[in-house]
C-alpha cells in the first residue's frame, strides 16, 4: 500500500501587537472610540446607579432607552472606565482593547439574547440592549482593528511595513536552504 506525504508550508502566526509609534495618527482612531463607547457607557450606568434599581431585579428599569439594573449599571461602569483608561493609554493598548471588548460585547449579546424571558437573565436585557450590545461590539471592533486588519494596507502603514519584513525575511530563509 502506498502512502502520500503532504508537505506542508509552516505556519504563521497572525500578531496584531507590533510597534507602533506613539504619535501615530491611527492612535488618534483608537483612543477616539475607546473613549467615545468608554464615556457612554460610563454615563449609561451612573445614571443607572443613581436610579437605584435592585442590584440583580430581572424586571429592570429604563435608563435613556434601554433596560437595566444594578448590576449591569455597575458592570456598563467597569468596562467604561476600562476603556477609557485604554484611550488615555491608546496606541496598540487602545487598539487590541477594543478589538477583545468589542468581540465580549458581541458575544454577550448572543448569551444575552437566548437568556431573555429565563430566569436566568440576571442583567435584566431586553431587545433593545441586545441590539445595543451588537451595534457597541461592532463599534469597538471597527475602531479597533482600523489600519490593522486590511486588504489594502498602504505602503506607508506600520503593520505592512512590519508584515513586509517578515515575508522578505522569511523569503531569505528559505532561499538559504
Amino acid at each position: 500500500m502506498a502512502t502520500s506525504h503532504t508537505v506542508r508550508a509552516p505556519r504563521t502566526r497572525f500578531v496584531l501587537d507590533e510597534h507602533l509609534p506613539v504619535d501615530h495618527k491611527l492612535s488618534r482612531v483608537y483612543r477616539f472610540g475607546a473613549g467615545l463607547m468608554g464615556l457612554a457607557l460610563v454615563v449609561f450606568g451612573i445614571l443607572g446607579v443613581i436610579d437605584k434599581i435592585g442590584f440583580f431585579s430581572t424586571g429592570g428599569d429604563m435608563v435613556a432607552g434601554l433596560n437595566t439594573n444594578g448590576a449591569l449599571s455597575v458592570l456598563s461602569i467597569v468596562i467604561g472606565m476600562i476603556l477609557l483608561a485604554g484611550s488615555v493609554i491608546g496606541g496598540n493598548i487602545a487598539s487590541t482593547l477594543n478589538m477583545v471588548i468589542g468581540v465580549a460585547f458581541i458575544i454577550s449579546g448572543f448569551v444575552n439574547l437566548a437568556l431573555i424571558g429565563t430566569s436566568s437573565n440576571f442583567l435584566a436585557f431586553h431587545m433593545q440592549n441586545v441590539l445595543f450590545s451588537f451595534v457597541v461590539g461592532l463599534l469597538l471592533m471597527t475602531f479597533g482593528m482600523y489600519g490593522r486588519v486590511s486588504g489594502g494596507l498602504p505602503h506607508d502603514n506600520p503593520y505592512w511595513r512590519a508584515r513586509q519584513e517578515r515575508r522578505e525575511r522569511r523569503t531569505r530563509q528559505a532561499a538559504a536552504r
